[in-house]
């Protein structure tokens, strides 16, 4: 092994993941459409369109990992922007002989009725989950037919932690609350719901990559206890200070009717399940394999509320 590392996507996991593996020697590069650069000494950055599967198997070649930490960031595109980058993702890794490393979420069982495990079956309805679901069977395919040196996904909660912005459903209405005024959240926000930290995603994504005998399934990201989206939200406006706010719900009719104008919430409304049950992962599996424990909620939320 050379412990040569190809990242795509600068993202808080891409970040996270280029930080572990530099602290450690590794040679690491991560690439991003523009080039962006992660603020990570040690890591070389490069622009590069890890849809065209040419140009990501160059890139590749002679990397060990193949991490796909990539967030399209429009999130109403992901039938046109997904099928091309994970084909580019598969090609480059059968070519290289590359391990790919898939940074995953919970899109795929659908709604479930108590915590899930990693042998629930892949059973979404809605399009999104569908999409994620294929993606990660075509991967595992290619594993056990044999195409792949190896392949894994790591699956996480909603993110918490440094960097993650609009795409946390606690980090997206912090700004406001920071400023003492009320939000408005998904659904119900009285019930449990698992919350992961973003270098918690990273340090479980490395381990799974570099330990062969975990290849070919998806594992979940060792995370706290559950806490409801109010609950969240005031540990981490405490850990900055700050008092709780108020917390509206946004659901049923209120939901559908800002969604006929919203693109970006008809999505959202499509997983509103996730926030109308207890949403909690069971991550016993990842714990026991790796010794890996949760950061300390205390410190998620100082986190968190620093980024």
């Amino acid at each position: 092994m050379t412990d040569r590392h190809l990242i795509v996507g600068a993202g808080p996991v891409g970040g996270h993941v280029a930080a572990l593996l530099a602290a450690r020697g590794s040679d690491v590069t991560v690439v991003t459409r523009s080039g962006r650069d992660t603020g990570v000494r040690g890591v070389a950055h490069a622009a590069l369109d890890a849809s065209d599967a040419d140009a990501l198997t160059r890139a590749a070649d002679g990397a060990d990992v193949l991490y796909n930490c990539a967030n399209p960031g429009d999130y109403t595109q992901w039938e046109r922007t997904w099928p091309p980058l994970a084909a580019a993702f598969l090609a480059a890794a059968e070519r290289t002989g590359a391990v790919y490393a898939i940074t995953g979420n919970l899109y795929p069982y659908g709604p479930v009725d108590g915590p899930m495990t990693e042998d629930l079956p892949d059973a979404a309805t809605d399009h999104k989950g569908v999409l994620r679901a294929r993606l990660w069977a075509d991967a595992r395919q290619a594993f056990t037919e044999s195409r792949l040196r190896g392949v894994v996904e790591v699956r996480a909660s909603d993110y918490l932690g440094p960097g993650v912005g609009a795409n946390g459903h606690v980090s997206r209405v912090l700004p406001d609350a920071l400023r003492g005024r009320r939000v408005t959240m998904m659904g119900r926000t009285d019930l449990p719901h698992t919350f992961t930290d973003v270098g918690d995603v990273a340090r479980t994504l490395v381990a799974a990559a570099e330990d062969p005998g975990s290849h070919g399934r998806a594992w979940h990201v060792p995370s706290n206890a559950p806490r409801t989206q109010a609950q969240a939200l005031a540990d981490v406006l405490a850990a900055a200070g700050r008092p709780p706010v108020r917390v509206g719900s946004l659901r049923g009719p209120a939901l559908a009717a800002v969604a006929t104008f919203s693109p970006l919430l008809r999505e959202l409304r499509e997983l509103i399940y996730q926030w109308e049950r207890p949403y909690v992962l069971d991550d016993s599996a990842a714990r026991a394999r790796w010794g890996i424990e949760p950061t300390p909620w205390g410190e998620v939320c100082r986190r968190t509320a620093g980024s």
